[in-house]
Formats: C-alpha cells, sequence, structure tokens
C-alpha cells in the first residue's frame, strides 16, 4: 500500500462506530467495529495470551462469551486456510468448525496482516460468521474492571445505516442476555457418535461438552487410541450405540458444570464399575468429575484465562505453564473421601485437578491440549492412556533436592571490567541484581570489577545492604581471580553475571582445576554446560541427541580447515570466533579468499573459529529462558527481530513480544527451547536464538547462551520480570515457585509474564566518530548502546525509540531526517543493512515505493513495513492539511489522538503543518491537543495484563488509552509552591510574563488535583541518562542512581525518567516511581504536569538532560541546583569565553564563527593548530584539530552541522600543555567539596579517553593555587548550585580554563570512590535544600593513587583508526588503586584487556617527531637495560636511535597501502604474530604519509592481537612499570577498596 488518494482518511477512523455496554451501569464504551455490523450480548470475559486469536475464537469454552483479548496488536498474521485438513479429517488450525465466541473486542486491530499462512483477514473471517468485533477500547482498564468487579455481562452494539436513534445511549438491564442461563454445552456438543482412529487399541469414549479438536489429535495421533466422541448427554449406562470402551475422557466445554446433569449421571456410573475404567478430565470436566463423585463448584470472581496460569503438581511440587478458560472451579473442601486434590494454582491457590487415592480416575482443571498455549502438561494423555492400557505407571515423588540445598557463605561474583562494544552497562544492572538477591540471603559478596563508573562497585555504609561487603578494582582475568579467592576463601563462584569476559574466567579456571582444587562451587549453569553451548561441535552433537539442529556448521582450528569446512557448506558462509563476545571477530565470506583474509583475523581472537550456513533473510528470534534445579522451566520473554537474519541481534531492532509468529509457531519455538535448556541442564537463566523459516514452519537454532546477556536485560525491563535476580536465587538452589513475583508481591516467580503491551529496542550508534568505518550491519555487533521504548501501538514504540536514540529527531522521518542526499542510490541503501538503512525504509515509502518492493529489498516482514507505511500517511496527511487549524477543522479530538497514538510528537506535528522550529511552535500544538483533551494515560508494567492486582511503580505513558493506572493527590486550592521560586519574587511585570504564566498554569492545570501535600511527598523528578553512547555511559548512571538514593534516604518521592534497559536507575525498586520514558521536553512536562514535584533535576544524567534545561524552565518546571540561564551561560561558548575575560581567568585565544573567512583570518593570527569547538554538545562532537587551512574549512562544515543555530568558537591550540580535571560541587555559588585530578596525557587526548591520575601526583604547588582560585571564582560567578566540572590546561605556571559544565561529569564516580565520599549524594541534598555540611578530607593526605584508563573498542570498528584526539573515542574506562602511580597504572592498563610483552619479547617501535623520539629516549634505553625485550623500529624512529644512542633496532619498513605488507614490512611482521607490542606516537605531525603508513600500523595490530599505544606519556609509564618488574606473576598482591581507605594517614582521619 503506497500513500493512499484521500490523504486525510488515515486519520479519521476506519469501521463503523460500535460500544461496548456493560450490566454495571457504567457509562457505554467507545469504540469502532471491524467485524460483523451485528449486535449481540454475552458474557465478557478476557484472555491474556499473546498469541492465538484463531485457536480462542473457535474454542467452543468460550461459547456465548464476549471476548476482550489484553494484548493490544491484534490480527497481524491473519487468520489461516479454514480448507486445510489434518490426517484425521479436521481443521488443521483451528480447534472446532465455527467461531463460539458472541464477540471481540481489543485495543488495536491490524488492517494489514502478514504470514505465509494467513488465507483472509481476521475481520473478513469475523463477517464470514456475522461475528462483531470492535477496536478502540482501553481493554487495560476493561480488564481491571473484569478483575475486580468479577464476571460481568455485556452488550456490544454496532451502528448499522438507518440505525436506532438512541444508539450509545445508556440502556436499561433487559438490553443483557445472561449465556450462562442456556445450556451452552447443549449448542456446543455433538449430536452424532463420531469414530477417530477406527482399528487403533485401547477404545476411549470422549463426552463431547465442547471438545477441541487438539484433544482428538492428542489422543489419536499421539497416543493412537481409538476415540468414539459422544455427546455430552449420551447415556452410558444405557449405552444405546453399544460402544465397547476401556477408558472414559471428559472434555472441557463452556458454561455452568451444573447444567451437564446427564453427563453427571453417566460418569457417576464409570465411577462405580468394578474393576474400575480409567477417566481423566479436562477444564469442565474436571468441574464434572468432581460433581459426579459428590463434592461441589463454585463461580470464580472472574475465572482463570490466558496461557501463563502456573500449576503445581502437588506429587512433585514441579510447577507447569499452564492455558487454561474457565469461570467455575472445584471446592477443594468438599472432596469426598478417597479423592485429594492433584493440581494447585500458584497464583490463586485454587483447585487445577483432583485425584482418586485407589482408583485411576484423576482430572486437570487446565488445558494440556494447549492451542492455544504452551504443551507443558500434554504427559497426561500418556498417563491416562497408560491406565487404560494397563501399563505400570511410576511412582511420582519429589526429587528431594529442596531438601539438600547447600548453604554459602561467602560468594565471589566477577564482574565484566570495562565497557565495551558487546559488553556495556546491561552486566552493572545484572550484577547488581546479584548482589541485592545474594545479600538477601545473608551471604557476604565479594566482587571483582574494575569498572568504577559501575553502581554494583559503590560501597556506601548508608547502602550496605544491597552493596558489596568487598570490592576489588584489579584486572578480571583468571590469575588475578584465583589471587583472590586464594586471600578471600569463598565457597562459592558466580561467572554468569558479567558477560562473556567473566564467563571465559570462570570456564579457563575450572579447565585448570584450580576452582576444584581450592572447593569453590560455580553456582548456577555449571560449567561442563557453558562449555556445550560454546563449543559448536559438542553443542550439534547436545541437540542431535533430542532431535533438534543447528544451522550447518563446522569448526575449524586452521585457515585450510575453514576453507574445507566453507565449501562443505557451500558459500557465502558465516565466520565466527568461539568464545568470541558479541560476534568478534565474524562476518561474511563469498569465496576462498574472502574467507582466508578473515579467517585470518578471527583465529587472533581465538585458536577455533566457526563456519556457519548462511541463513540471511530468515526471521530471528530469541526466547529468555528460566530453569531451576527442581527442573521447573519457563520462557520470561520471546523476542522478534525487525531485522532479517545476516545482522547481529545487538544491532537490530528487536520486538517484544514478537508480532508475526502464530500460535504454533510461538509455541513451537518455545517447546523447544524449554526441551534444549533442559537437555544441556542450564540452571538460572539462559537465552536461545533461532532461526525461522519466512515461509514455512522449519526453523534452526543459532546458538544459546548460558549466561545472563544483554538480551536478558532488555527482557527484564521489557517484561518487570528481574532475570538476574531470580537467576541468583536459583544458582543458590532455590526453586521457582518459592520466589515470589517482585512486581505483584503476591504471585509467584515461576510463571510468563503476559504484556499488554509492546516493546521496542533500538541499538544507538556512533560510527560517525570513526574515519574509514564502514557503517554496514553484519554479524559482529557495532552499537554502543540502546533504547527501549514501550506502548501499545508499533508505530508508537517505533517513532518514540527514534526520538530516544537521537534527541534531534522528532521521529521516524525519511525525508526529513535530512540523512540522505537527494541523489541517493535508495535501492542499495535499503539492500544493504547500514544504521541508517530505518530512514532509507521511511523515505522509500514516503516516496510511494510501495510495501511490496521495500519488502523485496530489505526482506523486514510485510507487517512492519505496513505500519511504517501508516506512519508516512500520516505524516503525508498533515503536510496536506498544511496548517494546524485545517488539520483540525474535522473530527479534531479523533485527528491528533491518532497522530499521538501513531507516536508523533508535538514539535514534528508543528513542523508538518507549517509552524516555524521554535518552542513556542510546540507549545501550539501542545496546548491545542489539550484544549481538545488529548493528553496521554499512565499505564502500569504489571507482568500479569492486569489479571492480578499489582502495586506496582514501574510506568508508562501512552494516547492508546482512557484511563490511568496510578493516581496522584494534589489541590488546585494553593497554587504557591513550597519551594523556593525565583520567579515567584520577581517585579509585578514579571509575573505578567508568559514565562511566568506558563509556569503558574503547569501548576494549576493539573485536573484532579486535591491538595498539595509536603515538598517530600510531591517528590523529585531525577532525569536519567539516557542511551549509552560515547561521551555518555554508564558513569551518568552512578550519578542518577546515587541522586535517587539520597533523596529516598531524604525522605523525597523520588520520580526518575529514563529509557535506557541496561541500566540501575530503571529498575523499578531504585525509586518511588520509574516511567521508563523519553528524555523530551514533550515528555518530562507531561510527567511533570501530572506529578508536580517539587522540581527537577538535570544535572546528574549528563548532556542530554542538562540541554532541557532551559525550555523545561521555558515551559514552566522549576530547575533544581543551578539556574538554567547560568547553564546556558557555561554551555555558551561564546558567552563562557566572554565571562572568563570578565573575571581575568586565562583561557586560549578564541573566536566566534561568523564566516569562514573570518576564521581563516583568525587562525592565521594566532597561529595553527586551532581547535573548532562547537557548542551544546556531549564527548567533542565535531571537535577537531585543524593543522592547515583546508582542515578548518571541512570542520567548520561539520561544527554548523552538529550545532544548528548554536555558535561555533575557533581556539588557539595550546600544544604540549597538562589537562586538569576540576570536579567539585556547590551551594549558592560556594565551594563544598572539590578534587583535582592530572591527565597523564597532555592537552590534545579528550578527556574521555585520558588517563586520570587522582590524586593529582605531578602538578605544581602554584598550578593547584591557580585552579582552585579560578574554580572558585568560576562557581561564584555561574552562582552554581550542585555539581560542576571544569577542564583546565597547564603550561609552566600559566593555567587556563579549557571548559565548564555545570553538571555531573563522567569522573564524579571516580573522585567519589577515591576519597570514599559520594559528591553526588552531596550534591542533591544541596539542590534539594537541605542543610549540608561539607565532607572533611585533604587530598594532600591520600597515602594512595587510582588510576583511571580508557577502555577502546576499535577491534569491532573495522577501519578506525586507533589514534586518540579531541573527539571522544573510547567506551568505557577502568579504575585501579595502588600505593603509587605505577601501580594504579599498570593494574589499570591490565584491566583494558592490555596484553604485557610477555609473548615474543617483542617491540616495534614507530615515533613520528624528534621532539617525541626524544621524550622517549631514556625508555628505550631501559627497554635495552632491561635485556629481554627484541625493539624493532621504523626507518626513521630506529636511525635516530642508532644516532643519538647507539642503539640498534631492528628496521621494518612502512607500508604505504592497505596490499603493502611483504615480508620486512611492519605490517607483515604484525600479521605474522612476531609483534607482541606496539608504540605508535604519531600526534604532533601533520605529514600526510605518516598518517597512512602509521594508520597501517596501527590498523594491523588492532586487527591482529598486538597491544598498542598510541601516546609517548602512557609509553614512558608503561616503560617504569615494566622496569620495576611489574609484568613478573605475582608482582601485586590482590587489596580490596577498603585496605586502601584504612592506608595510615597523617593529618586527618579517612572515613571507613
Amino acid at each position: 500500500m503506497s500513500i493512499i488518494a484521500n490523504p486525510m482518511d488515515c486519520l479519521d477512523k476506519q469501521g463503523d462506530a460500535a460500544y461496548l455496554f456493560l450490566a454495571d451501569g457504567s457509562n457505554p464504551i467507545e469504540a469502532r467495529s471491524f467485524g460483523a455490523p451485528v449486535s449481540v450480548s454475552g458474557e465478557v470475559v478476557f484472555n491474556t495470551g499473546m498469541v492465538g486469536y484463531p485457536e480462542a475464537l473457535t474454542d467452543p469454552s468460550y461459547r456465548g462469551q464476549i471476548l476482550v483479548l489484553t494484548y493490544p496488536l491484534i490480527g497481524n498474521y491473519g487468520v489461516p486456510d479454514e480448507s486445510v485438513q489434518d490426517a484425521l479429517g479436521l481443521p488443521k488450525y483451528f480447534e472446532s468448525r465455527e467461531i463460539h465466541i458472541a464477540g471481540l473486542v481489543v485495543s488495536s486491530y491490524s488492517w494489514q496482516h502478514s504470514h505465509w499462512a494467513a488465507q483472509k483477514s481476521l475481520a473478513s473471517w469475523l463477517k464470514e460468521y456475522n461475528i462483531p468485533g470492535v477496536y478502540g477500547v482501553d481493554t487495560r482498564e476493561l480488564t481491571k474492571k473484569l478483575r475486580e468487579h468479577g464476571s460481568l455481562l455485556g452488550r456490544l452494539e454496532v451502528e448499522t445505516e438507518g440505525g436506532d436513534d438512541k444508539f450509545g445511549q445508556v440502556g436499561s438491564p433487559d438490553m443483557f442476555e445472561d449465556p450462562n442461563k442456556r445450556n451452552l454445552v447443549a449448542e456446543v456438543s455433538t449430536k452424532e457418535v463420531m469414530v477417530y482412529g477406527k482399528g487403533n487399541t485401547p477404545k476411549i469414549i470422549g463426552y463431547d461438552c465442547g471438545m477441541k479438536y487438539n484433544i482428538i489429535r492428542y489422543l489419536v495421533e499421539t497416543q493412537k487410541v481409538e476415540l468414539t466422541v459422544v455427546p455430552f448427554d449420551y447415556d452410558l449406562k444405557a449405552n444405546p450405540q453399544d460402544i465397547h470402551w476401556d477408558g472414559l475422557f471428559l472434555s472441557n466445554g463452556p458454561g455452568d458444570p451444573a447444567m451437564c446433569s446427564a453427563t453427571i449421571e453417566s460418569i457417576r456410573h464409570a465411577l462405580e464399575l468394578e474393576p474400575p475404567k480409567p477417566i481423566f478430565g479436562i477444564c469442565l470436566g474436571n468441574q464434572l468429575l468432581s460433581l459426579a463423585a459428590g463434592a461441589s463448584t463454585y463461580k470464580l470472581k472472574y475465572g482463570n484465562r490466558g496461557m501463563n496460569q502456573p500449576c503445581v503438581d502437588l506429587r512433585t511440587g514441579r510447577c507447569y505453564i499452564t492455558p487454561q478458560n474457565h469461570g467455575f472451579a472445584v471446592d477443594t473442601k468438599s472432596l469426598p473421601p478417597l479423592w485429594k486434590p492433584l493440581f494447585v494454582n500458584a497464583n490463586d491457590n485454587t483447585n487445577e485437578g483432583i485425584v482418586h487415592t485407589t482408583k485411576p480416575f484423576f482430572s486437570v482443571q487446565f488445558h494440556p491440549e494447549a492451542s492455544g498455549g504452551p504443551f507443558d502438561t500434554a504427559f497426561l494423555f500418556e498417563k491416562f492412556v497408560g491406565h487404560v492400557r494397563g501399563e505400570l505407571q511410576p511412582l511420582v515423588l519429589q526429587d528431594g533436592l529442596s531438601y539438600e540445598r547447600k548453604t554459602y557463605k561467602k560468594v565471589l561474583l566477577v564482574g565484566s571490567g570495562g565497557l565495551s562494544i558487546g559488553q556495556a552497562g546491561e552486566f552493572d544492572y545484572s550484577g547488581s541484581q546479584c548482589i541485592k538477591a545474594l545479600k538477601e540471603e545473608g551471604i557476604e559478596v565479594i566482587l571483582i570489577n574494575p569498572n568504577i563508573a559501575t553502581v554494583q562497585t559503590s560501597q556506601e555504609k548508608e547502602e550496605a545492604g544491597r552493596g558489596a561487603d568487598r570490592v576489588y578494582f584489579l584486572p578480571v582475568n583468571p590469575d588475578v581471580v584465583m589471587d583472590i579467592i586464594h586471600k578471600e576463601k569463598p565457597d562459592g563462584i558466580i561467572v554468569s553475571m558479567g558477560g562473556q569476559t567473566a564467563l571465559n574466567v570462570g570456564v579457563e579456571l575450572w579447565r585448570r582445576g584450580e576452582l576444584q582444587k581450592a572447593k569453590v562451587e560455580v553456582l548456577g549453569t555449571q560449567i561442563p554446560v557453558i562449555e556445550a553451548t560454546e563449543d559448536r561441535e559438542i553443542f550439534s552433537e547436545k541437540l542431535k541427541e533430542i532431535g533438534e539442529t543447528i544451522a550447518l556448521s563446522y569448526s575449524a582450528t586452521s585457515i585450510d580447515e575453514a576453507v574445507e569446512a566453507a565449501n562443505k557448506i557451500g558459500y557465502p558462509v558465516l565466520i565466527r570466533a568461539a568464545y568470541a563476545l558479541g560476534g568478534l571477530g565474524s562476518g561474511f565470506a563469498s569465496n576462498d579468499d574472502e574467507l582466508k583474509a578473515m579467517a585470518a583475523k578471527a583465529f587472533t581472537t581465538s585458536n577455533q573459529i566457526l563456519i556457519d550456513q548462511d541463513l540471511r533473510g530468515w526471521k530471528e528470534l530469541e526466547y529468555e529462558v528460566v530453569r531451576d534445579s527442581s527442573d521447573n522451566c519457563i520462557t520470561v520473554c520471546n523476542m522478534e527481530n525487525f531485522d532479517p537474519l545476516g545482522i547481529h541481534t545487538g544491532d537490530s531492532i528487536v520486538i517484544a513480544p514478537s508480532q508475526t509468529l502464530t500460535n504454533r509457531e510461538y509455541f513451537m519455538l518455545r517447546r523447544t527451547a524449554l526441551k534444549v535448556v533442559r537437555h544441556l541442564g542450564i540452571v538460572g537463566e539462559c537465552n536461545i536464538q533461532y532461526a525461522l523459516h519466512p515461509e514455512s514452519e522449519r526453523y534452526c537454532i543459532i546458538e544459546v547462551n548460558a549466561r545472563l546477556s544483554r538480551s536478558s536485560a532488555l527482557a527484564s525491563k521489557a517484561t518487570g520480570y528481574p532475570l538476574a535476580y531470580v537467576a541468583t536465587k536459583l544458582s543458590l538452589g532455590k526453586n521457582l515457585v518459592s520466589i515470589q513475583n517482585s512486581i505483584t508481591k503476591t504471585t509467584t516467580a515461576c510463571f510468563e509474564p503476559s504484556l499488554d503491551y509492546c516493546v521496542l529496542k533500538m541499538p544507538r550508534w556512533d560510527l560517525k566518530k570513526f574515519n574509514r568505518v564502514s557503517n554496514q550491519l553484519g554479524s559482529s555487533m557495532l552499537s554502543v548502546g540502546e533504547v527501549m521504548a514501550i506502548g501499545r501501538s508499533f508505530e508508537e514504540v517505533m517513532q518514540k525509540a527514534c526520538r530516544m536514540v537521537n534527541p534531534n529527531m522528532d521521529g521516524l522521518e525519511g525525508e526529513d531526517s535530512n540523512i540522505f542526499e537527494g541523489d541517493v542510490d535508495l535501492e542499495e541503501a535499503l539492500r544493504v543493512p547500514t544504521d541508517e538503512r530505518l530512514f532509507a525504509v521511511q523515505l522509500a515509502l514516503e516516496k510511494g515505493w510501495g510495501v511490496d518492493k521495500v519488502f523485496e529489498l530489505t526482506k523486514i516482514d510485510r507487517w512492519f513495513l505496513n505500519k511504517l507505511q501508516n506512519i508516512a500517511n500520516m505524516r503525508h496527511a498533515c503536510k496536506v492539511a498544511g496548517s494546524l487549524e485545517k488539520l483540525v477543522d474535522e473530527n479534531p479530538r479523533q485527528r491528533l489522538r491518532y497522530l499521538k497514538m501513531a507516536g508523533f510528537s508535538d514539535r514534528q506535528i508543528a513542523r508538518y503543518v507549517g509552524l516555524p522550529p521554535s518552542l513556542a511552535s510546540e507549545h501550539q500544538v501542545r496546548a491545542m491537543r489539550k484544549k481538545f483533551g488529548v493528553i496521554p494515560v499512565v499505564k502500569q508494567i504489571d507482568t500479569l495484563a492486569a489479571e492480578f492486582p499489582a502495586q506496582t511503580n514501574y510506568l508508562y505513558m501512552t494516547y492508546s488509552g482512557d484511563a490511568n493506572d496510578v493516581h496522584v493527590d494534589h489541590t488546585d486550592n494553593d497554587l504557591i509552591p513550597r519551594y523556593k521560586s525565583r520567579v515567584l519574587n520577581r517585579s509585578a511585570s514579571a509575573l505578567d510574563s508568559p514565562t511566568f504564566e506558563r509556569r503558574a498554569r503547569a501548576l494549576s492545570t493539573e485536573q484532579n488535583i486535591r491538595n498539595f501535600v509536603s515538598a517530600k511527598d510531591r517528590g523529585v523528578i531525577v532525569l536519567g541518562c539516557g542511551a549509552y553512547c560515547i561521551g555518555s555511559s554508564v558513569e551518568f548512571d552512578w550519578c542518577a542512581v546515587s541522586c535517587i538514593r539520597q533523596l529516598r534516604r531524604d525522605g523525597f518521592k523520588s520520580i526518575i525518567i529514563n529509557y535506557n534497559p541496561e541500566t540501575v536507575s530503571t529498575d523499578y525498586d531504585e525509586s518511588d516511581r520509574l516511567y521508563f520514558e523519553e528524555l523530551s521536553l514533550e515528555r518530562v512536562m507531561d510527567i511533570y504536569e501530572r506529578e508536580l514535584p517539587v522540581g527537577v533535576v538535570v544535572s546528574v544524567g549528563g548532556q542530554i538532560p542538562n540541554n532541557l534545561a532551559g525550555p523545561l524552565r521555558d515551559s514552566g518546571a522549576n530547575i533544581l541546583g543551578t539556574d538554567p540561564s547560568d547553564i546556558e551561560r557555561a554551555e555558551d561558548r561564546f558567552q563562557f569565553s566572554k565571562m572568563l575575560d570578565n573575571l581575568s581567568i586565562g583561557q586560549p585565544e578564541w573566536s566566534v564563527l561568523k564566516s569562514k573567512d573570518e576564521a581563516i583570518e583568525f587562525s592565521n593570527k594566532v597561529g595553527f593548530p586551532v581547535l573548532v569547538r562547537p557548542s551544546f554538545v556531549l564527548s567533542g562532537a565535531a571537535m577537531r584539530v585543524a593543522s592547515t587551512e583546508t582542515e578548518l574549512r571541512n570542520f567548520l562544515d561539520l561544527a554548523a552541522d552538529v550545532s544548528g543555530d548554536k555558535p561555533v568558537v575557533v581556539t588557539k591550540f595550546i600544544e604540549d600543555a597538562k589537562e586538569i580535571e576540576f570536579d567539585g560541587v556547590a551551594n549558592g555559588g560556594e565551594i563544598l567539596n572539590y578534587a583535582i585530578g592530572e591527565h597523564l596525557e597532555n592537552a590534545g587526548v579528550h578527556s574521555g579517553d585520558a588517563t586520570v591520575v587522582l590524586p593529582a601526583q605531578k602538578l605544581y604547588v602554584k598550578t593547584i593555587k591557580h585552579v582552585k582560585r579560578y574554580a572558585s571564582s568560576i562557581a561564584k560567578a555561574l552562582r552554581i548550585t550542585g555539581p560542576f566540572n571544569i577542564q583546565f590546561m597547564a603550561k609552566g605556571n600559566q593555567v587556563q580554563v579549557i571548559e565548564c559544565n555545570l553538571r555531573a561529569s563522567r569522573t564524579f564516580p571516580f573522585v567519589s570512590k577515591t576519597f570514599n565520599h559520594n559528591f553526588i549524594s552531596l550534591a542533591t541534598q544541596v539542590m534539594a535544600g537541605m542543610e549540608v555540611e561539607p565532607f572533611r578530607f585533604s587530598l594532600l593526605d591520600i597515602d594512595y593513587v587510582c588510576v583511571k584508563a580508557p577502555m577502546f573498542s576499535f577491534t569491532r570498528l573495522r577501519g578506525a583508526d586507533p589514534s586518540l584526539g579531541v573527539e571522544m573515542a573510547s567506551t568505557g574506562e577502568v579504575a585501579c588503586f595502588g600505593e603509587d602511580q605505577n601501580q594504579a597504572f599498570m593494574q589499570a592498563l591490565l584491566s583494558t584487556n592490555f596484553k604485557l610483552p610477555t609473548n615474543k619479547h617483542t617491540i616495534l617501535l614507530s615515533i613520528a617527531t624528534e621532539q617525541k623520539r626524544f621524550e622517549f629516549a631514556e625508555s628505550v634505553l631501559t627497554l635495552v637495560k632491561l635485556n629481554k625485550y627484541k625493539l624493532y623500529g621504523t626507518p626513521g624512529t630506529a636511525q635516530y636511535y642508532k644516532q643519538h644512542h647507539n642503539i640498534d633496532l631492528i628496521v621494518v619498513q612502512k607500508s604505504t597501502n592497505e596490499d603493502d605488507d611483504y615480508p620486512g614490512t611492519a605490517v607483515h611482521e604484525i600479521k605474522q604474530g612476531n609483534i607482541d607490542l606496539v608504540i605508535n606516537v604519531s600526534d604532533g605531525t601533520g605529514r600526510k604519509d605518516e598518517i597512512t603508513s602509521g594508520y597501517l600500523i596501527r590498523r594491523a595490530a588492532v586487527d591482529f592481537g598486538s597491544s598498542l599505544v598510541t601516546n609517548v606519556k602512557c609509553a614512558i609509564e608503561l616503560v617504569v612499570c615494566l622496569d620495576r618488574g611489574m609484568d613478573k606473576k605475582g608482582a601485586f598482591v590482590p587489596r580490596h577498596l577498603q585496605e586502601f581507605y584504612t592506608i595510615p594517614s597523617i593529618g586527618w582521619t579517612q572515613r571507613i
């Protein structure tokens, strides 16, 4: 479907008007019809299943009921062909031959469906059977009403031509008909005796009370019985048909069991037979058997209707996930003697089955045949038929494991280390959850993790209940971990919460036998199991044992073996390194040559590589699976990739739950997941990935990750199910049934979440920061972060996610994204997956290419593409309208609501209708939609689709709903806030200003306001960090969490807004309210106006929230901390530079960019190099050092693009200066506490990429005095209240200011943990207006040093130049402690996965300038003196050291191009593995040939596994460490953080 003929039609509702009336007398619920235009009455019930509507609609148990589906997106995969029959002549895809429901109610109907098996749409199917269906209902709110009220009678009325004038008016009670007064069983039961499987034995009579066809299939096809299906009222005693039978089956069915008196009489007859004949009942059959036995039944308040009901087998304690659909239950207390309950519902303790203790009679309340739903209890059919055949039934007992649970006193948790591509903040979240779970069990927790920016490494006394007892900031490698084990003597170790890093350490120590020798038990999944999942051949063999297959795959340990394997499979093939993280070292090869080149690189990261079949174009799906030691096994979440297979899942858009799978496919893959996980023996949590053929039910398993993964964090946040927390409890021997659901607090953790919303994960890339890096996506992960959007329509979550990934975007746009130039090859942009392909897809749809053409080029499922087409159509409609007035001249509320339901932002709508790009335009749209009552509602994530009450604080906002799940109590009587507001203290004229009016409006217009409470009860909104990217990572999550925790300690209600699923701040038990939402002006104001907090903290989440300070203030929000006008003065380069001039504070010469010519004139005056610096950006985006006029012109273009209308400043670049970090907390301009750290590298390396030493070790006293004086003046001038960071540079004793950030910086966790004082906690108290005392410590009296080192991911960024500059390139950081700088530096360096030159003891020196060669000369002499290193040098470097120091280096030639790697070149030696360490210093040169040849050397070092140092200061420091013998085994004794804090000092006492 392309752009529609009448563009405005897409904003107007499709279908006739309809209403749902409820018998409770409430207002009728407005809806729209998509089914038959008829009106019906019935009992209104809900079903929480996320798939299976064809099966549910044909389930006779729903006879006479108006079915509400809680999952909001219905109709996605259409309806299969009814004429397709199975071997028994039954419709293959259905449970009967007709639709039995009276009517269908959904939230959102998919007008376009997509599935290979679909023959028609759901709408046309309903019309064929004259069944009404309506959409546009807040099904969650309706479910809550049904839940609280119990079952309700309802009536669906659809407006028809010439209809009644009273349509839509509240009717009378007689408009409702109670279907339960009819004999529904009589309506659905067969009218004649039917025989299936004729000639089979044994022979079973099946009473059809509404028998589902899948029951027949199980009994006849699977169990091979002859099944005679009889009407419900067949007289068994008289047996008029003279049917021979060996066993009796009682089916499911609708309505009140008491209406089946004839059936009950026949059952009584069967019960009295001697010898007894086996009886098995399902659902209604359970109730009928109970009544026949003499028990009683009762009507449940709202019944159990879904696919995820946990039922405990009372014989074994095992818990099974079961599908159910019933409104009546057996009263267990009424069971006569010799009858016992067999199953019980783990959630509400209702009866789920009965059994006779001496005779072969039993029944269950659930549906073991499923369809829809899981097949976990299908074994009951086998048990029944076994009874009938007279087979000896095995004795079923509890496994006894719960009585053997081992207790652990001390556990070592292995962390993941520094963040890198493929292993990011998700492991801080999982590790933090793990620690919390262990501490709850009273276990002492030892943590090793050198990532100082993480929440899990915090050790504050106030948070002792959730922090580790001891933290080791040390390299995560096998030797260090064993040193800690020998010291701490733990009795358990957890290696599944620290990513591939921790897993590899665990595997290595197990293989060495060291864990066994130390008697340390691996908790959770055992190492042999992990090895089975990591080794492709073992994995393949394991799967073959249970009849499952992986994609064709072979392992190889040499290039020749790899070529042989590839030719067996057939090109193209996928190459992967074994035991690699995030697809590291992987890619696709089309021929032998490509394979050899890729294999050579892959072998540098692993000694085994895998050659896999190419399955690109297949669907990729994932299931998160949890299993306990008692063999309870559940799938918590399933996810579908937007992109077909061929793109690493970390680089793909992922949707949960899956949108295009049928019930058959969903549960086929789920059943396989449980089978595989059980067979492997995994305990805890794991992830299984599938490839599913897009036009059949063929599938193969891609892999199993036997650990917490990136997907685990996503699944936890998507469902509300805390996977890491539960997995930890399971690793201690607990079972799922005994663990409480953390959200509901009343139900068990042994359940599978039902979602009544849609979740979309979108990756965040930073590829534009790197020259020469291809943005093509493949099997190796490239993204640095991700976002998660929650909503009730696919369009909504897609547009939300686009804005989350890039706050400068207004939504999903093609043409308006400005990504593509006019001459772009759009077909190529669609065919080749890149980080920009989504926007190319949208551009093609906007241009009218149509869904089919885009599908052929991308293989993205048509269902997704149709949803994107909807977005394109609605954009087109807004543009055609041309003005806001025209847009709303008809159906204004409906049109605005439809746009908002599809995820369009106010700013987006304003631009489309021609309003100028401004805050005023955004406010205009906002005011218009509020005028028409179009405001978002707040919904909860409760894991159970509202089936059970949940007091959860986990929230999101949507326009697809009518009611809020949570309510806020305020009043409109008192409009004066209880906080100090500068606005309220201004003159009368200021009070008349638009700004004040907006603020007053924000305070006064909230509906249902009752009374303002104290500031603490009203709470504080904290804005989180958003997506991780280069420059904004886990350190800002630590800041947000520290802020939230301090607010809660001080009694404030804390409200967090964030959308990053990898974070601890988005863990729902960290705050009082968690809004998993956009950090946009619009959404923050939506939440602000709803919550009416005392204020907003914008200074702890990095640059995204900081940039909102001004717009939020202008929209009426109160900003806590530094005034937004002062933030703007610091962020705007021009204003800040002028302020420094006025304060007589030194800064490099600067000029504001007004034109290129002026900038060039200025640069020539001060002399190159110069620095081009844009405003309002993070991590030096578009900052460049220009050495020539040509470079300057190019860089100015780039900077202007980044900052838009913000000024760009050109600054004189000072060479060879030392950079200094000043982190502080101020109150009203007075500094309370500060820290001064120094960069090891000279200025010119971005502070995020620098090695930082704290406390500073080599600064002149005079320099420190200057720094303190300048910082004090700046704090006063900017009236700073809260956290701030200033960067200085010093050359000699001259100190100059580089920049000032009036927010927390990435060094705040580093500073806080080094000094054992949380700077963010102090800043939070200051911003909240609390009385505070500064921390008492002296920088000069600290007798240890902490060094923070950057973590890079150049191995993944194919083609990137691994050198450092003013734009940040690192993806993470680590920090280690030592008694001196050398100790701390060496440990930090090793923590970045740096390998010392201890293999062949070979070092290559390539130093570009004489100055740097001179600086490094003493280090070269030291290396020679050590007499154990073989030194190589490029010609210039070798000549210099020969000439000046008579040192002979082995000369290797430079390469001039990528093919120039002949023997004798540096690149050749590196590729051959002959070089352990490359020291390549290129900074300070502008010569093109040096950049080219230096780049080739650096890139070869990264690609082929040589260690690389590119900064002369770091190289010198490394040599000093080598000289001190720090490369020797046992050079370091492991010390935890508290040991450093307690080092005796003179002059002050450290707080412990």
